[in-house]
């Protein structure tokens, strides 16, 4: 009898790692997504215009970018938001807006995995 009780306390005493573990794989498991980035207002992307849109103005419509970084010498802003899911189909929507040195757009590029409707 004594065996056995030994055998329960050492036994419980591995399983509850695991058992405190298996709700939050569960909750992992069941979810399967995971977002990167942030919302941006992206139906305002017809507001930019090389040559003309500053960086103040591009701040004021979409706020502050979520990267930030230099390509070609040209500061460039990015905003993005990136959707993966495991169990459907998930959704990216990125603008990167490239600035000269007055910091007037220069180029951008908008990308959607989104539809027009």
């Amino acid at each position: 009898m004594k065996i056995t009780h030994s055998w329960t306390k050492h036994t419980a005493k591995l399983l509850r790692p695991l058992l405190l573990l298996l709700p939050l794989s569960m909750l992992l498991l069941s979810s399967g997504c995971a977002t990167v980035g942030h919302e941006f207002p992206a139906g305002q992307v017809s507001s930019i215009h090389i040559g003309a849109t500053t960086q103040s103005d591009v701040y004021t419509t979409f706020g502050s970018p979520w990267r930030t970084g230099i390509d070609n010498g040209m500061k460039t802003w990015t905003y993005a938001k990136y959707y993966y899911s495991l169990f459907s189909d998930g959704s990216t929507e990125d603008l990167v807006i490239k600035f000269d040195k007055r910091g007037v757009v220069a180029a951008f590029v908008f990308n959607t995995t989104k539809r027009a409707k």
